[in-house]
């Protein structure tokens, strides 16, 4: 049966491979741009099966009146996915303040900010599935993407907190985990800090040849999207998706060391309870 979904930033990377594949198959999409005209294509392509809005998910006020429209617009909508987002690359001293502001305010707040708005309609239809993406960094670090990481690993904490709150009116959420894929997102949307000499060959330096396109990323992000599409009918939902081997391997050893570095407290961790 065909479904409606909502993605923010469909002109490329993971919201582009999306909405083809969903208007292919013949669902409906509402998706979201920055720049007017980037998807001329596929609106030309599918017609009313395809709503497009204008949006940068830093604009709360934006949000909350596009998501509005969307459900007014098209009723139900079964899949809202949080896709908008970018890189941030660079030791956090070398980082301007504008430039930590910014991605947390798109990463982390918009993302918030969008199922906020979503919620609602949500909770008036009786259910749905938010998708989340976030990447394996939302769990595992490198240095030099500090600014990065905390935009991830927040609002995996909102997203893990908020399936609990609104699992009693049948909204599920699911959680994204790809590892590098062969989208623009190393390049176009990648951004970073300009070096400081004091952080040369110092572990935070490993990020600065992240845009090189003699080293491709491991992950096809034709099959990811479909992985994500495929996940979207099961319940109970996926809590988390893991796509790549890469993926698989940075979270693996990630939670594993995190889990070790818990359990080598348990003995101890109660010494500081009230006695008795």
């Amino acid at each position: 049966m065909a479904q409606t979904w909502f993605i923010t930033g469909v002109n490329s990377g993971f919201g582009r491979h999306l909405t083809e594949q969903l208007l292919e198959r013949g669902d409906r999409v509402a998706g979201t741009v920055r720049q007017a005209g980037s998807v001329k294509d596929l609106e030309e392509k599918h017609g009313e099966r395809f709503w497009v809005g204008h949006l940068d998910v830093t604009d709360t006020a934006a949000v909350r009146e596009v998501v509005d429209r969307a459900f007014t617009e098209l009723g139900r909508i079964d899949v809202v996915v949080n896709n908008a987002g970018y890189g941030l690359f660079g030791a956090a001293e070398e980082l301007t303040d504008e430039q930590i502001t910014h991605i947390l305010d798109t990463n982390l707040v918009g993302s918030i900010q969008v199922a906020r708005a979503a919620l609602p309609h949500l909770r008036a239809q009786r259910g749905g599935r938010i998708i989340q993406l976030s990447t394996y960094g939302g769990q595992a670090t490198n240095p030099g993407a500090s600014l990065y990481h905390a935009s991830k690993w927040g609002i995996e904490g909102f997203m893990d907190s908020l399936a609990k709150e609104v699992a009693p009116f049948g909204i599920e959420v699911t959680i994204v985990e790809p590892g590098g894929a062969r989208t623009e997102f190393r390049f176009d949307s990648l951004r970073t800090a300009e070096p400081m000499p004091e952080y040369d060959d110092t572990p935070a330096a490993m990020t600065r040849g992240a845009g090189d396109r003699s080293r491709p990323s491991l992950g096809d992000p034709a099959k990811m999207a479909a992985r994500i599409i495929a996940s979207a009918p099961q319940s109970p939902a996926p809590k988390r998706l893991v796509l790549g081997s890469d993926s698989y391997r940075f979270l693996r050893t990630a939670l594993s060391e995190r889990l070790a570095d818990i359990e080598a407290q348990q003995h101890t961790a109660g010494q500081t309870d009230f006695a008795g």
